[in-house]
């Protein structure tokens, strides 16, 4: 199985760290050309708006939206949910989940933190790492809400698309990343 990691900036490293500790191939999406043969893909965090700006500099941006518009399973965490959510401001949000996500909405680098949650599919609570971490808002009733922190939602799914606006790969416990490849790339757990 073929997972692409957006490898333009951010910490994409993570993800690949932990692809390959769940016995899957990372692909790096650094140009459009990278997603040929994808079974799904990570947007990961980092600056959403410099993702903007470098996928802007060949048909990336415009391929990867098309390609999620069309059904390839996605799961941003933190920036990538900030791309693919809608809201204001800059960069341009791709509107492909019924979400208004707002930026750096828990706060500045500063103000991080880790709190226990407890995830819908999973039997016991997953260690969510909160950097600058936005804020989903306005939470359409199409969208599953799976995880939530004080009462506001922290990851949520609509069809082939799950977000998360902390930081799963800040951590060696697999098990959200597994969820993302059962649940949307059709993977099965190989022991």
């Amino acid at each position: 199985m073929k997972i692409g990691v957006l490898a333009v900036q951010g910490s994409f490293a993570l993800h690949v760290k932990s692809l390959l500790a769940c016995s899957v191939e990372p692909v790096l999406v650094k140009r459009s050309k990278h997603l040929e043969g994808l079974e799904g893909i990570i947007l990961p965090g980092g600056e959403s708006t410099t993702f903007h700006i470098v996928m802007s500099e060949d048909d990336l941006l415009v391929q990867l939206r098309n390609s999620i518009k069309n059904g390839l399973p996605t799961w941003g965490t933190c920036a990538g949910a900030i791309m693919l959510g809608h809201g204001e401001g800059i960069p341009e949000r791709w509107n492909l989940i019924n979400i208004e996500v707002v930026r750096n909405a828990f706060g500045r680098q500063v103000d991080s933190f880790v709190a226990p949650l407890k995830i819908n599919g999973l039997e016991s609570p997953f260690d969510g790492v909160f950097i600058r971490a936005p804020r989903f808002k306005l939470v359409s009733p199409t969208v599953e809400v799976l995880s939530s922190l004080e009462g506001e939602p922290v990851m949520a799914s609509e069809r082939k698309i799950l977000v998360s606006s902390f930081h799963p790969e800040l951590t060696n416990d697999l098990r959200v990343h597994q969820f993302f490849l059962t649940k949307f790339c059709d993977w099965h757990l190989r022991l």
